[in-house]
């Protein structure tokens, strides 16, 4: 069976980066040896795995990539760090400004 893996890496000058991949160990390793010099990483190295998910649907992985690159900081820090109820406070502050700005 293959796996496909979305993960959060911690860059050097703090930021996040999230990505999707078939072969994780490679593909950390391809980032800190800066493989592309137009990646998000390139510069931001070395970077440090700080989270993964592992899913059997590439589809799937591909679907909450996504929705992860769509996360505040806070809230992809709350993931890191499994404290579910700052990532539920994050989730809902952000639904609330947005209803906010609706009006």
């Amino acid at each position: 069976m293959k796996f496909y893996y979305v993960y959060i890496l911690k860059c050097s000058e703090k930021s996040f980066y999230t990505g999707f991949t078939s072969n994780l160990e490679k593909r950390i390793m391809e980032h800190n040896r800066g493989y592309d010099v137009n990646a998000f990483t390139f510069k931001r190295r070395p970077v440090v795995l700080k989270w993964f998910e592992q899913f059997t649907d590439p589809n799937q992985a591909i679907l909450v990539e996504k929705q992860i690159k769509g996360w505040s900081r806070n809230k992809k820090a709350a993931l890191i760090e499994e404290e579910w109820e700052k990532l539920i406070k994050y989730s809902r502050n952000r639904y609330k400004r947005e209803k906010e700005h609706e009006d």
